[in-house]
């Protein structure tokens, strides 16, 4: 029996690593999931990441930014390691920094910026808004300035007032006088 148990045991570390990225090195971890090691591999953008990841590790390569939503899919995902990379720190690093945040807000004292220069000062968590640049949420100048809807309000009813007054005196059947007084 216990060979059939250490046979089952190396199916499911086989089955459980076979979804790892070509440039990282995947362990099954005991507990299910899987200890993801993608540190010092060069990576400019991140490979396919199992959804079973439970530990990811990024350290030490060429990062500078992630797509919001990277991490969605990784449910069981607990640690994150995305220290010492080349981070461009600007609105495309929001969805990292709110993801830290949330889950490990220490972790945003270890991640640095290389760029641009007024971010390179902070780490990420100590970044205001201002020094992230402008993320859009500034509302869009309209084209019109807010009183225009009242102008244009404003001219429909008097055009209407108008064409009104026209087809009552185009109805009239009886002569207006004007000007004249009894006396």
């Amino acid at each position: 029996m216990p060979a059939w148990g250490t046979l089952f045991l190396l199916w499911a570390t086989v089955e459980a690593t076979k979804d790892c990225p070509e440039p990282c090195t995947c362990q099954a971890l005991e507990s299910m999931g899987l200890w993801v090691d993608c540190r010092g591999r060069g990576l400019t953008s991140l490979p396919a990441l199992p959804a079973h990841t439970r530990h990811l590790l990024l350290a030490n390569n060429s990062l500078r930014s992630l797509a919001p939503g990277t991490f969605d899919h990784l449910l069981q995902l607990q640690t994150l390691d995305v220290t010492q990379n080349p981070w461009h720190c600007d609105c495309s690093l929001i969805y990292l920094h709110l993801w830290l945040e949330d889950r490990t807000p220490e972790a945003l004292l270890d991640v640095h910026c290389a760029s641009p220069s007024l971010a390179t000062i902070h780490p990420l968590g100590q970044l205001t808004g201002y020094e992230l640049g402008n993320c859009g949420w500034q509302l869009q100048t309209s084209w019109a300035y807010p009183g225009v809807w009242w102008d244009v309000a404003l001219v429909v009813v008097v055009t209407m007032g108008l064409i009104l007054l026209a087809s009552l005196l185009c109805t009239a059947t009886e002569p207006l006088l004007l000007g004249s007084f009894s006396s």
